[in-house]
């Protein structure tokens, strides 16, 4: 078991988490309740990362941040070394691949709240945070559990992003599923097959997790 690896994945889906889910909130409150122009073309760049291939997508991050884009460039001499093949750097991909499971929960589950609760709780003298606070949230709360939970599992199992953006760099961008690659290249089953079993039974736990999340908070709105 490659126990450094698990925790580089665990540190990445939990970061990832931590800041696409509070952003990714913001722009689907956006999608959810206005109407703009350009609206749909957002929405399919925003899906884009589910139908192309993972090297695709890849590969065009690691031009965009490599030494020679501007990105690249500026965080190389802010930071005094290169933003792929770094652990920022995988969370910068991390953070993009995994738009279309943090922001569609959310934009839907917002999109189911009333508009006349907002203005009631509007008239009653809410301000918009507290509207906020207290009415989205809770209303949208299953949507955003769902998106947190699809982003964890789906950063852990990540692979070809990974791989063309961090490389397999030990203690700085080899995820187990790196790791798995890695022992099945080189014969290893028993490594691969130890990893492979709990990188499953984590996925499973999640799933598991935001179904009866899910469902205890649906039945206490329902209370």
């Amino acid at each position: 078991m490659d126990w450094q690896a698990l925790s580089l994945s665990l540190k990445l889906s939990t970061w990832t988490v931590i800041v696409l889910l509070p952003a990714g909130l913001l722009l689907a409150r956006e999608l959810a309740w206005r109407r703009f122009r350009g609206k749909n073309l957002i929405e399919a760049t925003l899906s884009l990362p589910l139908v192309l291939p993972p090297t695709v997508l890849g590969y065009y991050l690691l031009v965009a941040m490599g030494g020679n884009a501007p990105v690249g460039r500026w965080y190389q001499q802010w930071s005094g070394h290169p933003l792929v093949f770094s652990f920022e750097g995988l969370l910068i991909a991390s953070l993009i691949f995994n738009m279309p499971f943090a922001v569609p929960p959310m934009q839907r589950a917002l999109e189911t709240i009333p508009k006349e609760m907002r203005e009631a709780a509007a008239v009653c003298g809410l301000s918009p945070w507290r509207i906020f606070r207290l009415v989205e949230l809770p209303l949208a709360w299953n949507g955003i559990l769902t998106a947190a939970v699809l982003t964890f599992a789906h950063t852990l199992g990540e692979f070809g992003v990974v791989l063309m953006v961090g490389g397999s760099i030990p203690g700085e961008t080899r995820t187990i599923a790196i790791a798995i690659y890695d022992r099945v290249q080189a014969f290893d089953r028993d490594a691969a097959n130890s990893m492979a079993a709990l990188l499953l039974a984590l996925s499973f736990v999640a799933i598991v997790v935001a179904q009866l999340g899910g469902g205890y908070l649906s039945r206490r709105h329902d209370r």
